[in-house]
């Protein structure tokens, strides 16, 4: 069975796509290839019971276990060595994918406090779009008694759009609520 945001792409987005575009083979089409979503946790390096629980709320949010990111090298400044834990990444692709998608647009994005709509100049030049959320509360699989601290984290929507154009118009028929 296709989830929504697969039919939502195969019936309203590729049609719409290649109008506006013109697409002359349907493998041109521009879709949505994977969500990174990355953590950064340089706090919990002292304590490794809130990097478990930071951990197993991405794990909540995604329905992915998340790697968990180590530091390359040793930097003084930061009281950092090399080998210490600094972040967490999860990367998902197909049925997951769309599933997320379907839940930040439909579920979390409208829980957003006074949002307007996310921003329209988070493209890197190559059709990929990156969004920060302040506050992971947002998501319904987060009990809020549970939460040590509140975390924000970023997400990266890696399209196969050869433009930002070409990435927004797709992201948006999808349904991401971009700002006027």
């Amino acid at each position: 069975m296709a989830t929504r945001i697969k039919e939502k792409y195969q019936s309203e987005a590729v049609p719409a796509l290649q109008k506006k575009f013109g697409y002359k083979n349907i493998m041109e089409v521009p879709k949505l290839a994977k969500i990174v979503i990355n953590i950064g946790l340089g706090d919990c390096k002292d304590n490794p019971k809130l990097l478990e629980s930071a951990v197993s709320e991405i794990a909540d949010i995604s329905g992915q276990k998340p790697i968990v990111i180590k530091a390359k090298k040793s930097v003084a400044n930061f009281k950092l060595r090399e080998g210490m834990n600094v972040g967490a990444k999860v990367t998902l692709r197909g049925r997951r994918m769309e599933e997320f998608f379907d839940r930040l647009v439909s579920i979390a994005l409208p829980r957003v406090r006074d949002f307007r709509g996310v921003s329209n100049n988070a493209f890197d030049g190559r059709g990929n779009y990156a969004l920060g959320i302040r506050e992971q509360l947002i998501f319904p699989e987060i009990n809020y008694d549970d939460v040590e601290k509140i975390r924000g984290f970023e997400m990266i929507f890696v399209t196969t759009a050869k433009t930002d154009e070409e990435a927004k118009e797709l992201l948006s028929l999808l349904g991401m609520p971009f700002a006027q």
